[in-house]
């Protein structure tokens, strides 16, 4: 398997539980990884044989852009969820959501989630 992974996307958003985050706004950095077969787009140079990182990317802006969230728990699900639907030949999506200098009460550079869904989670669906 091989991966495709988009490292750092930064947004400014407003998502958080207070209504100041809410209102004021804040940074927020995400990277998606998608593990696949590739093999055959490599050899072929064929985009329709690939995952796309174009429409990755456009899918967490949606995301990050289209609604307000409290957590950036709900944010990582969305776009894992989102990126799983691009292909069946997924294997693995897995997305971390930053939050720069969130308000904790202390100096930190940022608060951090990753949220993984792969095919193992799904052995008990027959949906795919």
């Amino acid at each position: 398997m091989h991966t495709i992974r988009l490292k750092n996307a930064v947004f400014f958003a407003h998502h958080g539980v207070s209504s100041e985050e809410q209102h004021v706004g804040g940074r927020y950095e995400v990277d998606v990884s998608v593990k696949f077969d590739f093999e055959a787009a490599a050899k072929e140079d064929a985009l329709d044989q690939t995952v796309n990182y174009e429409s990755v990317y456009s899918i967490v802006d949606r995301v990050f852009i289209g609604a307000r969230f409290r957590l950036i728990e709900r944010l990582a699900y969305i776009i894992a969820n989102q990126v799983w639907e691009l292909s069946v030949q997924i294997e693995y999506v897995e997305v971390a959501v930053r939050k720069k200098s969130p308000p904790v009460g202390g100096t930190i550079d940022c608060a951090e989630v990753v949220y993984r869904k792969g095919t193992h989670d799904l052995r008990i669906q027959s949906d795919r």
